[in-house]
């Protein structure tokens, strides 16, 4: 049976390095979810360029 030996300075380093990057991501998922919840709750039209003229963009003449 081997013995356990103490991890590497390596991974050690590794593992903080690969810590910091999942949170950082994480926390950018949760901000570009939060931005998408906000504009939808707030009642908006997500409306998309896709050439189409569209009455609610269309200036009224006066």
């Amino acid at each position: 049976m081997m013995a356990i030996n103490k991890p590497h300075e390596l991974h050690q380093r590794r593992f903080r390095r690969n810590l910091w990057v999942g949170l950082i991501l994480g926390g950018f998922v949760v901000l570009v979810f939060g931005i998408t919840m906000v504009k939808i709750s707030n009642g908006q039209k997500m409306e998309a360029f896709d050439h189409v003229v569209r009455p609610s963009l269309v200036e009224e003449a006066k």
